[in-house]
């Protein structure tokens, strides 16, 4: 795999640089620059990601941050199975609990929610951080919804993060569960009260909530330029802007998401 000449492997986190170490210079180089393209690609291009990640793992399988990118790279492509067994293969090195979210995650999504609630109440949640409780209440949700369980996914997400005043990294994703759970189950007023927490929440676009909104407050977004083009073929002049256009209410036809975790558990569903 062809590697950009100004990727060094500097780039990469002085942790996993430091088990790097274990390997002689060279080979550390290389695979450390086959890391990086992993994280650049990963969101962009998740096979080219898998790709770079797959020659990691050839060059350095015992290091254990290798095995954590593999793991990565192919829950990115939806490759559970695989996942799941490089992300066991970095725990059985570190000891690290840090990824038993994304674990649970995988079982979700090799259709194994029990598996996956099984995992929700180990004791292993108590040694996560609050960014991973949070994470694993977010895949329990998924699992109760995997389910059709809507009250018990609705009932798992209630939590004093989730009613806290404070933006925290996780805010966004955990309140567009909670209203997107509330929305499959029927619960529409309160969906648009939490979708509307979203957007005030999601400072960086990270989620479709705005979408959400206006789709429940039947708002339609037109394209200028298709709006455009029609007027031309009539001979008329055409917009200048997206403009938008009243339409009727339509919560069924509302996208709906499996409340599972991003990020670390992924964009599953």
């Amino acid at each position: 795999m062809p590697i950009p000449e100004d990727v060094t492997g500097e780039e990469i986190d002085k942790d996993v640089r430091q088990e790097l170490q274990s390997l002689p210079k060279t080979l550390a180089d290389d695979v450390a620059r086959n890391l990086v393209m992993v994280a650049r690609l990963i969101d962009e291009d998740p096979e080219g990601a898998y790709a770079y990640s797959k020659v990691a793992l050839r060059l350095a399988s015992r290091v254990a941050a290798v095995r954590e990118a593999a793991g990565f790279a192919a829950y990115a492509n939806q490759k559970y199975g695989e996942a799941l067994a490089e992300f066991r293969a970095a725990r059985r090195m570190t000891g690290n609990v840090d990824l038993w979210p994304v674990m649970a995650d995988c079982e979700r999504g090799l259709g194994r929610p029990e598996k996956a609630l099984d995992m929700a109440g180990a004791p292993e949640v108590h040694k996560l951080d609050k960014a991973g409780q949070v994470e694993m209440r977010l895949v329990a949700a998924g699992a109760r919804r995997d389910m059709e369980q809507l009250d018990a996914a609705i009932v798992t997400l209630q939590s004093p993060e989730l009613a806290s005043s404070s933006v925290q990294p996780w805010t966004a994703r955990l309140r567009y569960a909670y209203a997107d759970a509330l929305l499959a189950a029927g619960r529409e007023s309160e969906a648009r009260e939490w979708f509307a927490k979203v957007v005030e929440s999601d400072k960086d676009g990270s989620t479709d909530a705005s979408d959400r909104l206006a789709e429940l407050d039947g708002v339609e977004f037109v394209d200028a330029l298709d709006e455009q083009a029609g007027d031309e073929d009539n001979g008329e002049g055409g917009g200048d802007g997206c403009t938008p256009e009243p339409s009727a209410p339509d919560a069924e036809g509302a996208k709906s998401a499996d409340g599972g975790a991003e990020g670390e558990a992924g964009d599953r569903g």
